[in-house]
């Protein structure tokens, strides 16, 4: 036990003076070591970091320059080809579509309100069901259409071999997007303009719609002449009432007056003229010969005279 014991005591003090002989080496190194390994964990966390906000910062880059190429639509830029690049997203077109449900409903209880402002007669109540008419219906539309538009372009790939038809996610991307100009313009036909109104929805069509002609021309224009031209004339007619609809839907409220609840019907006007009473001696009472007018026009009784005004 005493040699262990004066072993472990002599590896003591060698120790002892290694650290004291070479204190600023010691320490120098384990700076090195502790700081090194500190910076490398550091580097590592804030890349993958970095990272993430460079794709979030790149999807957000990605969905503006989408906006801004469906509202220039130009002859020869390919909405697919130059903004969606084989990258198609369904984030976009999604809050599209309920961002212009939304505004169309709000549009519509806003219009009656002013309505109801400029003419008392018009009783206004909330219309929340406007939200879902008009999700339902731009839902309907931004996936239903390109599905079926899909489906014949798959179609006429079969007859025509040159043809490369889009995919059915690029086509949904193209409608979604296509459907934003309606926005600003839902808001200006808050201004009591009709032919403001109508100038505004015209242009937004037309936006809209060539931008969808000028992305489909180059996958059509492969088929058929009259097939192509059936195409692009149904496309552009879809697009079109679609917009009417838009365009309707606040002016049917707008037009809404109701000053009674339902089912009250109301009494027509009577005008009473009176005449001075005259007694009847037989039964020895009093009888007025007021002739209502009501009675006068669906009765033929002739109306007495009335006195003179003093």
């Amino acid at each position: 036990m005493a040699a262990a014991d004066e072993l472990a005591f002599h590896e003591f003090e060698e120790a002892t003076d290694l650290l004291a002989q070479t204190p600023n080496e010691a320490t120098t190194r384990g700076d090195q070591l502790v700081p090194q390994q500190h910076v490398a964990v550091a580097v590592d966390s804030g890349g993958s970091y970095g990272a993430e906000d460079e794709v979030e910062e790149s999807d957000k880059t990605a969905v503006l320059d989408r906006i801004k190429g469906s509202l220039l639509p130009r002859p020869g830029h390919n909405f697919v080809r130059h903004h969606l690049r084989n990258r198609p997203d369904l984030y976009g077109p999604f809050w599209i579509c309920a961002t212009l449900a939304f505004v169309l409903a709000v549009t519509g209880n806003l219009t009656l309100v002013l309505a109801q402002r400029r003419d008392p007669s018009i009783h206004y109540s909330p219309q929340f069901h406007k939200v879902t008419v008009a999700g339902t219906a731009i839902y309907c539309y931004a996936w239903l259409v390109p599905l079926a538009l899909w489906g014949f372009l798959q179609w006429r790939k079969g007859v025509r071999e040159r043809m490369g038809p889009y995919t059915f996610l690029e086509t949904v991307c193209v409608y979604g997007y296509s459907l934003f100009v309606f926005i600003p313009t839902v808001v200006l036909w808050l201004i009591p303009v009709p032919w403001l109104q109508w100038l505004s929805g015209a242009l937004a069509l037309a936006l809209s719609a060539a931008g969808l002609v000028f992305t489909l021309w180059p996958v059509v224009r492969e088929d058929t002449r009259w097939a192509a031209v059936l195409l692009l004339s149904v496309v552009v007619l879809l697009h079109a009432l679609l917009a009417t609809g838009f365009l309707l839907l606040p002016a049917a409220t707008s037009g809404a007056r109701s000053t009674s609840p339902p089912g009250h019907i109301s009494a027509p006007n009577r005008t009473t003229v009176t005449a001075p009473t005259k007694v009847r001696s037989s039964l020895g009472r009093l009888e007025p010969a007021g002739v209502s007018l009501f009675q006068a026009q669906h009765k033929g009784v002739p109306l007495p005279a009335l006195p003179p005004r003093r």
